[in-house]
């Protein structure tokens, strides 16, 4: 019989000390049963208790090969489905906070896309004519979606190869939920700007002309990560006027105009390895996370190495913030007791479709 779960409000009053403590113990007891992820920009007294750190789809893809039974995900709610997608049947991904989603995957939800293919259809046979393309960052329905329409997932780092094998199927892609990333990764491939048309999913039509439709290569859906999104070009200018010595690297899910004034444009990941491989002594302008950002400054402080925030404003992923102690604390301590809280379960015909998705993806030689 399965005991009472442990209620959250007996975590919260405890200090930072105390949970820290009671979590390694937990993780102590619950031994090769667990394994905890750690994306990138979670708060730093998360990040330490993770057994693997890295992306979303890095990370799924090590908990599903460490064979644990409780995948516990610290990071947003589509990156634990994408656990429980790639995992096995005896694996349960579970998400410390439910809370913690992702603003930009909210700005493409399915009713919104499957509206959009319907309304494509009425100036092409979008089946034959569009590929489906979902960043990672998108709900399981999302991928789904693009399962059942010979669509298939992308992530920051092999969007490129996933757009040219788009392109080798269909003409057209519809690329969502983010533009700036479809953006960039376009004009990299030499797709003019006036090719590239934004759907905005709250207008009829996404806005568009039914010539704008015919005549685009990429259709982009209206949507943006709000914390690249407050970097600007002034910001990067402002920055070299002090420091001209500077290296600007930003992720791809920054605007086209701070991408185009970055030296480097790359993930999470080329972000880290880049200034990793960096010389000593040089200073670095980030466009992205701040946690990722302090975190990377504090590493390579003994190399001499600045890395600095690019904008002024200081603006963390607020729903990846919500990952905290108390939450990892409260989950695992139910494992002890034998309670899965807060697990996150991929309907089966849904993840079907969604691991056809990503399969596709993951078949890419890249």
């Amino acid at each position: 019989m399965v005991a009472t779960a442990l209620g959250l409000e007996d975590f919260t009053a405890l200090s930072e000390i105390q949970c820290k403590q009671r979590i390694l113990e937990a993780k102590a007891a619950l031994g090769s049963r667990l394994v905890i992820l750690g994306h990138h920009y979670q708060r730093d007294e998360v990040f330490q208790h993770a057994d693997y750190a890295g992306d979303s789809l890095k990370l799924s893809r090590q908990a599903a090969l460490s064979g644990a039974e409780y995948i516990v995900f610290c990071g947003v709610h589509f990156m634990a489905e994408v656990a429980d997608i790639l995992s096995s049947k005896n694996q349960r991904a579970i998400l410390p906070d439910l809370g913690a989603g992702c603003s930009m995957a909210d700005m493409a939800n399915l009713a919104k896309v499957e509206r959009a293919w319907r309304e494509l259809n009425t100036v092409l046979d979008a089946d034959k004519e569009i590929t489906p393309v979902t960043y990672i960052n998108s709900a399981a329905d999302l991928k789904a979606f693009c399962g059942r329409h010979q669509g298939i997932v992308c992530t920051s780092t092999n969007a490129k190869h996933v757009l040219e094998w788009s392109f080798q199927r269909r003409e057209k892609v519809l690329f969502f939920p983010d533009q700036h990333l479809g953006r960039n990764t376009g004009y990299g491939m030499d797709i003019p700007l006036d090719q590239m048309v934004v759907w905005d999913f709250d207008k009829p039509m996404g806005g568009l002309s039914k010539q704008a439709i015919r005549d685009a290569k990429i259709i982009l859906w209206k949507g943006f990560c709000s914390v690249h999104q407050i970097f600007k070009p002034e910001d990067i200018d402002r920055f070299l006027e002090k420091h001209p010595e500077t290296k600007v690297i930003s992720h791809p899910e920054a605007s086209f105009e701070v991408c185009q004034k970055s030296d480097y444009v790359g993930s999470t990941e080329y972000i880290i390895q880049t200034i990793k491989e960096a010389e000593k002594n040089t200073r670095w302008l980030v466009g992205t996370e701040l946690n990722l950002v302090n975190r990377l400054n504090d590493q390579f402080k003994s190399e001499g190495k600045s890395v600095h925030f690019m904008s002024p404003t200081i603006c963390m992923c607020s729903t990846m913030f919500r990952i905290d102690q108390p939450h990892l604390l409260w989950c695992l301590e139910n494992l002890l007791e034998g309670n899965v809280v807060n697990q996150i379960k991929v309907d089966v015909d849904e993840a079907k479709f969604a691991r056809l998705a990503l399969d596709s993806m993951l078949g890419l030689s890249i």
